[in-house]
């Protein structure tokens, strides 16, 4: 267009071809030119509005790839959001199953653990075999089973000699040696009691059924001696007070 806009410049301006007057070949060549400089800024104002045309395409085109991501990410998070549902009950769920199996075993456990005992005003732990032994043997001698119950006593003895039940155990056996018949054993046992337990709270009673067993093998002597000993080690006892009345039969 500009090579054509020139040529018709070119003619106007040679004398041979001159179809107008100077000024107005002037005018004409002006005009032109002001044209030929509009059609260019008009060029480049299509120029650049292709170019922001092609811009907001490619801007359009960004948008749409975001869009679809944001598409994306939203049913990625929705899945991981059911998927940290589903681990946060599974993880709940695992935890009430240890809880359950924790209880169960600490309820298996239990029975196996020592166990703390109050007997005669003496707190200590035993183990449950100790305390089933111990129980048994109480009672066969509650049901006079005296022969089974010294044994039961004596094996407990053997196998459990530092137990807490030492001190009752002993306090029994002597009993179920009574119930035997077998004076000079209990009298030992009843000896041996008081000798590792003085402050017992049995040691009276202890010392009452020595005197009925020294009384039972016809030592008088010796059963007026031990009785009168209890009376002055232990007064104010039921047990003195016994004394006193089998101290009173005694010939």
């Amino acid at each position: 267009m500009r090579a054509l806009v020139l040529g018709a410049v070119l003619v106007a301006a040679n004398p041979a071809h001159a179809l107008f007057a100077d000024d107005e070949a002037r005018k004409a060549i002006i005009e032109l030119r002001n044209r030929l400089t509009q059609l260019e800024e008009a060029n480049k104002k299509l120029a650049s509005q292709q170019e922001l045309a092609d811009q907001l395409a490619v801007l359009l085109r960004s948008l749409a790839e975001l869009a679809n991501q944001n598409e994306q990410l939203r049913a990625e998070l929705a899945r991981l959001r059911g998927g940290n549902e589903q681990l946060t009950k599974d993880f709940s769920d695992t935890q009430r199953r240890l809880a359950d199996q924790l209880a169960s075993f600490d309820s298996r456990l239990k029975p196996l653990e020592p166990q703390a005992v109050q007997l005669d005003g003496k707190s200590f732990k035993v183990e449950p075999e100790e305390q089933r032994q111990y129980e048994a043997a109480m009672g066969l001698l509650r049901r006079g089973e005296f022969d089974a119950a010294a044994s039961a006593y004596q094996a407990f003895l053997k196998r459990f000699s530092a137990s807490g039940y030492g001190d009752a155990v002993r306090f029994w056996l002597g009993n179920a040696q009574y119930g035997q018949r077998q004076y000079k054993e209990a009298i030992a046992t009843f000896r041996a009691f008081q000798a590792a337990a003085p402050q017992h709270p049995r040691v009276p009673e202890a010392l009452l059924a020595i005197a009925n067993c020294q009384i039972e093998s016809k030592d008088t002597k010796a059963a007026r001696r031990t009785l009168e000993d209890l009376q002055k080690a232990h007064p104010g006892t039921e047990a003195a007070q016994a004394a006193k009345e089998r101290l009173a039969g005694l010939k």
